[in-house]
């Protein structure tokens, strides 16, 4: 059986896009355009260990780093804030005793317009719930912040775990076959690529040249 590692982060990648994911995971191509940089200046500002803090009465900790080695997942990644609010019917996570219900806060720049949250967003925190549970033995909760609207949207990760879990271990099985074939996945019909960063990578823009002949011929008289 197939058990390659596969990073958090990957997944929602996958989701969106499996051609994109194929050209990121497999032919290790990149691209950037301004929604890519608006969301990695955000990521800098939210991962900075310096930022641990406690507010409102809750510990707030960004960048903390999280897996599940169990074999039907092998994940890891990074969470970008982990709240941990005392309860006495959470999580003891030290030595202390204290008990902490646990929330995943996910940073997105841009809430869309139709829509709560997009389905791959979703699957991205439920792969970083996968792997908190884990280390910290909890059942913790997960939401999104929209930074441009400046609100949080509530994620059902417990009430839909089963289909949750089932979806995150067939998409993480359909991943680990393509990076063993090394095929990149074909572009799904209707996929949206007008915001998409790699666009220009992934279906260049051909100028048709009706006669290379002539294109030719006008270069050499531009040269004289």
């Amino acid at each position: 059986m197939n058990t390659a590692e596969i990073t958090i982060r990957s997944i929602q990648h996958y989701l969106y896009c499996p051609h994109r994911w194929g050209l990121l995971e497999i032919d290790k191509a990149w691209a950037e355009n301004i929604f890519v940089t608006k969301a990695n200046l955000m990521h800098e500002r939210v991962h900075d260990p310096e930022r641990n803090y406690t507010s409102r009465g809750k510990k707030v900790f960004t960048s903390v780093p999280v897996y599940n080695d169990q074999e039907k997942y092998n994940l890891y990644g990074v969470t970008d804030c982990l709240e941990l609010t005392e309860s006495s019917s959470g999580t003891a996570i030290n030595e202390s005793g204290e008990k902490y219900k646990i929330c995943i806060v996910e940073y997105k720049p841009t809430k869309p317009k139709d829509m709560p949250y997009r389905e791959d967003d979703l699957m991205q925190v439920f792969a970083q719930k996968i792997c908190v549970d884990y280390v910290f033995g909890s059942d913790c909760e997960g939401v999104i912040y929209y930074s441009d609207v400046r609100k949080r949207i509530a994620l059902p990760l417990r009430e839909n775990f089963q289909e949750y879990d089932k979806k995150l271990q067939n998409v993480l099985r359909e991943m680990r076959e393509h990076l063993a074939s090394g095929k990149i996945p074909a572009i799904r019909k209707g996929q949206k690529c007008s915001g998409c960063s790699m666009k220009d990578l992934c279906m260049p823009s051909i100028k048709s040249v009706p006669s290379l002949r002539a294109e030719i011929k006008k270069i050499g008289e531009a040269m004289q």
